[in-house]
């Protein structure tokens, strides 16, 4: 799983639309909170660096659709950029909002927010796509997004990958139906890298794909600095793919 450590060791019911998530599993019984918060902080600095080199961003509004409680701040900082955040629960709209971690809210669901064309710089969905994976199709979420991007603009996906051996792992479990006893829940659905580049190519962006990381947050920390000078092979266009966490940059036509 590629959530923040908060969000994978909370109890009781995920966000609205989301399936329960119970925090007695496997995984989680076996993962030390100082570890998980080695990668996540490993994590943030790997999206910024990315994002600088490669979004060609400096100023802009920014949507992030189902912004939970971690928007996407540390990517797109005030005052350049005006952050908004959506999501289907007013309770995570109004708290990002009071924390100053979003400028503005909409409560809304990915794929039918409702808002005016072509008014966003960035369209931001960050560990959510996987998520909604398992509730129905991700191409809603690909069209609006296409939809709200203004020219020049860009979608920008942070989520686990399927061909990571973590993400096939995740992928059989939930296949054979042990998702909840191993991990939690059973909508986590690692994405194919593939299958991202091609709903961005069909609804008319231009996509690229980074790894993020190709280390897993449940390994313990010296395995997991040992790996991480691996993820600057992340840019490589036949590395990527076999990330752990993918970022994808699908740019609108100017």
């Amino acid at each position: 799983m590629a959530d923040p450590p908060d969000v994978a060791l909370d109890a009781g019911p995920g966000p609205a639309g989301s399936e329960p998530y119970d925090a007695d599993n496997l995984l989680d019984r076996h993962s030390r909170r100082a570890t998980l918060e080695l990668n996540y902080a490993h994590m943030m600095e790997r999206e910024r660096a990315l994002l600088d080199r490669h979004l060609g961003l400096h100023s802009g509004d920014v949507l992030s659709v189902g912004c939970g409680w971690h928007p996407g701040r540390h990517l797109f900082e005030a005052p350049a950029f005006r952050l908004v955040g959506a999501d289907a629960d007013p309770v995570k709209v109004a708290g990002v909002l009071e924390t100053g971690r979003a400028d503005a809210g909409v409560v809304g669901y990915a794929g039918r927010l409702g808002l005016e064309p072509r008014s966003f710089d960035v369209v931001l969905y960050r560990l959510v796509l996987h998520h909604l994976a398992f509730q129905g199709p991700l191409a809603p979420c690909f069209e609006e997004a296409a939809q709200l991007l203004r020219p020049g603009g860009a979608l920008v996906t942070v989520e686990p990958g399927l061909w990571h051996p973590v993400g096939v792992g995740l992928a059989l479990a939930n296949r054979i139906g042990l998702a909840a006893r191993v991990h939690g829940t059973p909508d986590d659905i690692p994405l194919s890298p593939r299958r991202l580049l091609a709903e961005a190519r069909a609804v008319g962006l231009a996509p690229e794909l980074h790894a993020a990381t190709f280390t897993w947050r449940r390994l313990a920390p010296p395995l997991q600095r040992a790996l991480w000078p691996l993820d600057e092979l992340g840019s490589r266009r036949r590395a990527a793919p076999f990330g752990h966490t993918l970022i994808l940059i699908a740019r609108s036509p100017r």
